[in-house]
């Protein structure tokens, strides 16, 4: 009988450890996230790669930007005494933009690594923008993809996507890229497409249409970065470095740059911009691969979305008593 007592209560032990591991909600990370990206085209094997010395100067942070192999790589860094960033020598129209990056590992809360475009020195009450930024995670979560996009300097008119990776960015170099002409603006990772915005007249007063420059920039985001702030950045585990590969910067190039005069305005027409490309196939606004997605892209698109976005402008009605018209 004692016996038998013992293998029932060694049964009801062993049944509820699993009852209870079933239970608990499990936190799910890139490593857990199996999933095989479906197929695209290699929209960064088209264009060649920009040396980074060739295509940037230093923004802030010069003792933390480091420039590797002939400046084909770099390296930005954030420790307590600051962050770092690179900016574009040229301004842009239009194009298409992309680095290949591989983030800090371990403990990155409140890090911030942003790949963007924008125009705030010279529009500095109207300014434009178009985001990556990626943000650093605590113990429990991955690394968090946020795009956004705003236009002429209001804050209001942010327009905020976060997603998760299907892959750890942190193990190798990952493609990020952004396309941005008068068609549309996409956002893709490793050459699938997570987000199109497009050009239409019910929203055309929140579309970027100014020229921008490109910038690359680590920095401390700890009031807003890592669950509204509630991680700030430990910097125990300083510094925090980022490597930068693959640039490249395609597009029309701005023929007028005030960025040594930010009240001047520029004011050169789109038309007359120099084009670094010289075949009218492999122009970012007039190729085929950029005017439109294809059924391919498309559908890459809607696998990423329904997969890995978790966070959208357009179903926050906490944030907008009114959705902005391209939600409906």
């Amino acid at each position: 009988m004692a016996l038998f007592q013992a293998n029932l209560l060694l049964f009801l032990m062993i049944y509820l450890f699993f009852f209870m591991m079933m239970m608990t909600p499990k936190l799910v990370s890139s490593h857990d996230r199996h999933y095989s990206p479906p197929s695209v085209s290699r929209l960064t094997d088209l264009f060649p790669h920009v040396l980074f010395d060739h295509g940037f100067s230093t923004f802030f942070g010069g003792s933390n930007v480091k420039l590797l192999n002939n400046a084909s790589m770099a390296t930005l860094s954030l420790d307590k005494s600051s962050g770092s960033g690179l900016v574009s020598k040229n301004k842009y129209h239009y194009g298409f933009f992309s680095a290949a990056i591989k983030l800090p590992a371990g403990l990155s809360s409140g890090v911030v690594l942003a790949f963007y475009l924008s125009n705030a020195d010279s529009y500095p009450h109207n300014h434009d923008e178009i985001d990556i930024e990626l943000l650093g995670h605590d113990k429990r979560n991955d690394w968090v993809l946020q795009t956004n996009i705003y236009a002429n300097g209001s804050i209001n008119t942010g327009r905020e996507e976060k997603f998760y990776f299907w892959f750890d960015p942190t193990a190798q170099h990952h493609y990020y890229s952004i396309i941005w002409n008068s068609h549309h603006i996409v956002f893709l990772v490793d050459n699938i497409p997570v987000r199109e915005y497009p050009n239409r007249g019910a929203f055309s007063s929140v579309y970027p249409s100014k020229p921008m420059s490109v910038y690359m920039t680590i920095w401390d985001g700890s009031e807003w970065a890592t669950h509204g702030g509630k991680y700030p950045v430990n910097y125990k585990y300083a510094p925090f470095t980022v490597s930068l590969a693959e640039s490249e910067m395609t597009g029309c190039v701005s023929s007028s740059t005030s960025k040594n005069n930010p009240t001047t305005q520029p004011s050169e027409p789109v038309s007359s911009c120099s084009k670094s490309s010289a075949s009218p196939s492999s122009d970012p606004v007039d190729g085929p691969d950029f005017v439109t997605l294809s059924k391919q892209q498309s559908m890459a698109m809607v696998w990423a979305r329904s997969k890995l976005m978790f966070y959208s402008y357009c179903k926050d009605a906490s944030r907008f008593k009114v959705l902005p018209p391209e939600c409906k």
